[in-house]
């Protein structure tokens, strides 16, 4: 549903699940309101082509579920008449453009017993699926997703067009409610906010940090998290998970070493040195998973061995499965309806920053 930027990769990795699968999915129709685009899609994937929605759904042709691709304003609108003719569905990210559509939608999925995913990419990124393993307690997150400015996208801000990724991560990470948000963010090529950062307290205690921007000159997709004895630095663009562990013992035996080598302010100097050797400080000794020996004496420094793979790929399988197995995405619409209110929360924010400021 939706040919653009989003879909045409739909597009591609439902036609190659269908070579790899044809017992389990068949790439069956496309809908977009542009000829052009309709036209050339149609032809490439030799599947019919529909206008609207209504035209499609008049077709009678035998279908099980839709990826609604279409701009963010459209998502709520084109959910209702596929969930009402007996869809499942998987809904790019954002949900929607406002929590009561989002809440229509998880209402009439419940009633028509249908299957509703969203599309938070990021979720299927197997350095975060790492991530996920090495977890213990999450105490501070750091969070940057910078982007070159594209046409891609202006239906939305920054907020729920970029970072919006990070904060259903972070929330997935955390499991806990939030106590508080702070945000300033500004309008710089666009007329809605293009750049923007925010600083979120949990329940937990938990503190995260987020900056996004689609008016940068690189692209960065990274997110640090600190727990007890542990720094966690995952590159979702790589695809890469970067830990460093700390042996508290050797730690403490190195500073108790320094201190004891430091004479205090005001006492009698310390003895002239002797010809015997002075004791080592000790060094690390990484574990033989690691990948390498970090220069501070009780850390070790491990890159996780992650199997690449293409998150879109394995978001569709996932709701394709959910889809036959009749059981829950791992994206729920819940989910997506909880970083939705997370996000507005913050545009929230951002408006009354601005406002105090003199902006508006």
């Amino acid at each position: 549903m939706g040919t653009g930027a989003f879909g045409r990769n739909h597009l591609r990795v439902y036609r190659e699940l269908e070579v790899a699968q044809p017992q389990f999915v068949q790439l069956v129709a496309l809908v977009d309101p542009i000829t052009e685009r309709r036209s050339s899609f149609a032809s490439t994937y030799n599947i019919p082509a529909f206008a609207t929605v209504a035209e499609l759904l008049a077709a009678n042709l035998s279908l099980d579920a839709v990826s609604i691709c279409v701009p963010t304003s459209h998502h709520a609108a084109v959910a209702e008449q596929l969930l009402l003719a007996g869809l499942d569905i998987l809904i790019e990210k954002p949900f929607a453009a406002t929590l009561a559509q989002a809440d229509h939608i998880l209402a009439l999925s419940q009633a028509q017993d249908r299957i509703v995913a969203i599309g938070h990419l990021e979720r299927f990124n197997p350095a975060v699926t790492a991530t996920l393993a090495a977890l213990t307690h999450p105490m501070f997150f750091e969070s940057h997703r910078l982007s070159v400015f594209t046409p891609r996208s202006l239906d939305v801000d920054v907020v729920l067009d970029l970072m919006i990724h990070d904060l259903d991560i972070v929330l997935s990470l955390t499991n806990s409610p939030v106590r508080e948000v702070r945000a300033v963010g500004l309008p710089i090529l666009s007329h809605k906010t293009d750049i923007a950062n925010v600083r979120i307290e949990f329940e937990s205690g938990c503190v995260a940090n987020f900056t996004a921007s689609r008016v940068s000159t690189e692209q960065v997709r990274k997110l640090r998290l600190f727990q007890p004895h542990q720094y966690l630095s995952l590159d979702f663009a790589r695809q890469e998970l970067l830990t460093i562990s700390v042996d508290p013992a050797v730690v403490a035996a190195a500073i108790a070493a320094a201190v004891t080598a430091t004479p205090a302010t005001g006492s009698s100097p310390l003895p002239a040195p002797t010809a015997a050797a002075p004791t080592p400080l000790p060094t690390a000794h990484p574990s033989p998973s690691a990948h390498g020996e970090h220069p501070t004496a009780g850390l070790s420094l491990t890159k996780a061995d992650i199997p690449k793979g293409e998150p879109l790929r394995l978001e569709l399988e996932d709701f394709l499965n959910a889809v036959r197995t009749r059981t829950q995405p791992r994206v729920p619409a819940q989910a997506g309806r909880e970083a939705l209110a997370l996000a507005l929360s913050i545009n929230d924010q951002i408006a009354a920053h601005a406002h105090r400021a003199g902006l508006l």
